[in-house]
């Protein structure tokens, strides 16, 4: 398998988007950390946990580590780094996938979802890419994958139409992925000498995830029928298969990777 001793960290992997790229790591022969918060389901819109989807992997005879991890506090960030380098001795890929939407326009935000907006869409990445560098350096290279979205595309100047006028969702959301993509490439520059590639991976298209679903779902009646990542799955093996000093500071789409490297999508059903 391509990835065979690689060691990989997915943060943001209980469910959705995250769960899929660690499965499809696994197949790729990767060990997985399967890191999030989530140790058991309290809200039924939100199915799976990190133990749930560690199962899944190990009973298609992978190999994987459930890894309790708060994006919002360094500490849980450092430790979670720590354990996975503990347990298997190295760490060569890093996945960053936490994401959260914050409600209401910028006359209403609270101060503190402000703050909780930047603190796990920026900052935990900063946090993350900064604990696994030196892992990555002392296993002789590496690769992290930073996952946007394109909702990070500017809008570009007005007037603006309808749709966009009224577009939720989105306070701070596209701003954020966009500093990532921004920042990523200078990363990626910074560490190519190191054999550490940073890339930048979104979806072409939406993918009705349980996150993607659970403002417009049914707390009392919720409907499970979730589509699967798999498109992002095959296209975040296929980035880290690539030379890490030949292949970064890409911003790509999964669609797009798969198109050019001629491979068959899945997605975005199983």
């Amino acid at each position: 398998m391509p990835l065979n001793g690689q060691v990989a960290l997915v943060a943001g992997a209980s469910r959705g988007i995250g769960a899929d790229i660690a499965k499809y790591l696994a197949r790729a022969g990767a060990k997985v950390a399967v890191a999030a918060r989530t140790e058991e389901v309290k809200d039924p819109r939100l199915p799976g946990t990190i133990h749930s989807v560690t199962k899944e992997i190990i009973d298609e005879g992978g190999e994987a580590l459930a890894v309790v991890l708060n994006m919002r506090d360094p500490e849980s960030i450092k430790g979670a780094v720590q354990k996975v380098v503990d347990h298997w001795g190295k760490l060569n890929i890093l996945v960053n996938n936490a994401a959260i939407f914050v409600p209401g326009s910028l006359e209403t935000v609270k101060e503190n979802h402000i703050d909780l907006s930047v603190e796990v869409n920026v900052r935990s990445y900063i946090l993350a890419m900064r604990d696994v560098i030196p892992h990555m350096r002392a296993a002789g290279g590496g690769h992290i994958v930073n996952i946007s979205s394109v909702g990070a595309i500017p809008l570009g100047p007005g007037p603006y139409t309808e749709e966009q006028q009224n577009r939720g969702g989105d306070i701070f959301y596209g701003g954020e992925k966009a500093m990532l993509e921004h920042f990523s490439q200078r990363q990626g520059a910074m560490l190519q000498r190191d054999g550490i590639s940073v890339n930048v991976l979104s979806p072409r298209t939406g993918v009705r995830t349980p996150g993607n679903r659970m403002a417009s779902n049914s707390r009392e009646n919720p409907d499970l029928n979730f589509e699967t990542a798999d498109d992002m799955g095959q296209a975040t093996v296929w980035i880290c298969e690539q030379p890490a000093d030949k292949y970064t500071g890409n911003v790509v789409y999964d669609k797009d990777i798969l198109t050019a490297a001629g491979i068959a999508h899945k997605g975005p059903f199983r």
